[in-house]
């Protein structure tokens, strides 16, 4: 794997979280490189759209871990294995649009994302991810707080530190969004949310349809993920923990639980639409004009190909579209 390649599909695993939608629900996706994957309650499919115009895909049905176990239909750990599937199909999906990309025009033996490389990626994006926005956030503020007794305090120490985190985050977003390759990510992004908003509209899935609707989506893991760095800064406010490493590693041991927890919140606010608890999903729908960008009509096709895929795949399987 090329040094750009390995670069390219290290900021997509990174943005990851902010591209798909964790939820269990009747319909939703994520953008890829020059495609989206399009989920239904019991099937997948993701299209790419290759350099020479054709539009590959590859689907599979999938199991909700809620039907495999009933353990996984408790709050706190749905939300764990619920967002650790969406994931897990989000890097599946990642690669296929990889390998796709990496093929080209090419027919025979194309290059390919290997087992080793995609591992090697993957660890290198975690600890990135650990570094960013664990041990930086903490040390900053360790250091400041030598400095200015009021940081002492745990509530004002957990917030700075949690304005730090989401300084970060932004200035990061900001970084990659200049990429052409992360806007045209951004636009297929765009495209899942206005082909996802067609089809819970009741009309028919077109082109014209889906481009009448907006990019932002109230179930995007944008929003979710600004509602899980408040929900940490508010639970590392409770934590006794004085130390450096104690506090590291109680940020790292937390954080399923917390992704927990901001799935729930999530969750609940989305069946009260309308009501105050809009507030919770309004950050995240005001950030999505930078993670989302109009689409071309070729790029809701893409989208369009993906869904049509995917729910003709769940009528085989008998699936009822119903929300569980």
């Amino acid at each position: 794997m090329s040094a750009r390649t390995f670069l390219r599909l290290f900021t997509h695993i990174q943005m990851l979280p902010i591209l798909e939608s964790g939820e269990e629900t009747l319909v939703g996706g994520q953008a890829v490189m020059e495609g989206v994957m399009m989920r239904a309650p019991h099937s997948y499919c993701v299209a790419v759209r290759k350099a020479n115009g054709e539009i590959v895909t590859d689907e599979m049905p999938v199991q909700r871990l809620s039907e495999k176990n009933s353990i996984w239909k408790l709050p706190i750990l749905r939300g764990i294995g619920t967002l650790g599937q969406a994931m897990s199909l989000g890097l599946k999906a990642l690669r296929f649009s990889a390998n796709a990309a990496l093929a080209g025009d090419s027919v025979e033996k194309p290059a390919e994302v290997s087992n080793m490389a995609l591992a090697m990626n993957l660890a290198f994006s975690l600890v990135f991810f650990i570094v960013m926005y664990k041990v930086v956030p903490l040390f900053l503020v360790t250091q400041l707080s030598h400095k200015f007794a009021v940081l002492n305090g745990r509530i004002a120490f957990n917030a700075l530190d949690g304005i730090i985190r989401l300084a970060i985050f932004l200035a990061f977003l900001g970084l990659v969004s200049r990429a052409k390759d992360i806007r045209r990510v951004f636009e297929y992004h765009g495209a899942e949310h206005k082909v996802v908003f067609n089809y819970e509209s009741g009309k028919p899935v077109n082109v014209e349809n889906a481009q009448s609707f907006v990019t932002w989506h109230p179930r995007c893991g944008t929003s979710f993920l600004l509602v899980v760095m408040v929900i940490s800064m508010l639970t590392y406010m409770l934590v006794p923990f004085d130390g450096f490493w104690a506090k590291l590693a109680s940020r790292i041991v937390l954080l399923p639980i917390i992704t927990g927890v901001s799935y729930e919140l999530i969750r609940f606010a989305a069946k009260r639409q309308g009501s105050a608890l809009a507030w919770i999903t309004a950050p995240g729908l005001w950030l999505q004009r930078i993670t989302t960008k109009p689409p071309s009509d070729g790029q809701a096709e893409v989208a369009i190909a993906a869904l049509d895929r995917a729910m003709s795949l769940e009528a085989k399987q008998g699936g009822e579209l119903v929300i569980a």
